[in-house]
């Protein structure tokens, strides 16, 4: 019985242990954007199946936006929140490979945002989750001296019709953002 206690404390005590990258460096815990965020190609997910080494890892979205698993093989992973894909993969598991799966999925590298315009950097950039486009532009250097800095102009990811938005730069980054700095008149 004491064993048992100790276990699930230790267990219950990984949640936020997962949650670090490296020594120092923890992230920040998921926000409701985080929740509705869709798996697209390129992302890395961490998958932990309770008890079962073997099929919990690090996974890559490939090209076409799947994963492959022990087992169960390829999954169709893109256009899924992490919620949406536990619940595809307990029900892969289920019916032949485990009795009560249960699952856990933490997305551990977006795909990158990108930054152009007036800024110093230029390019893609990691995403991390939190960060407002102000924090974006001092990742990549800061403004320059022709920028226009109180507002930037976005394309979101997930946007069919690639529209390009003013937003303010107080406002919350997306993975995939394609984020341009215009230049100012005077």
């Amino acid at each position: 019985m004491i064993a048992a206690l100790s276990f699930l404390a230790l267990w219950l005590g990984a949640a936020p242990a997962m949650a670090q990258e490296g020594p120092g460096t923890v992230l920040p815990e998921l926000g409701a954007s985080d929740a509705t965020y869709q798996l697209d190609t390129g992302d890395k997910i961490k998958i932990n199946v309770f008890n079962q080494p073997d099929l919990s890892g690090e996974f890559q979205l490939d090209g076409e936006g799947q994963i492959y698993l022990p087992l169960i093989g390829r999954v169709n992973a893109k256009g899924l929140t992490a919620a949406e894909l536990e619940k595809v993969l307990v029900d892969r598991y289920k019916p032949d490979y485990l009795v009560n799966p249960r699952i856990f999925i933490q997305v551990g590298i977006y795909k990158p945002y990108y930054l152009m315009g007036e800024v110093q950097g230029t390019g893609a950039f990691p995403y991390v989750a939190g960060m407002t486009y102000l924090t974006a532009i001092a990742n990549a250097g800061g403004f320059t001296y022709r920028a226009k800095q109180d507002y930037v102009w976005v394309i979101r990811a997930d946007d069919p019709k690639q529209k390009e938005v003013k937003l303010s730069v107080e406002e919350k980054v997306q993975p995939g953002d394609i984020i341009r700095i215009a230049e100012r008149l005077f």
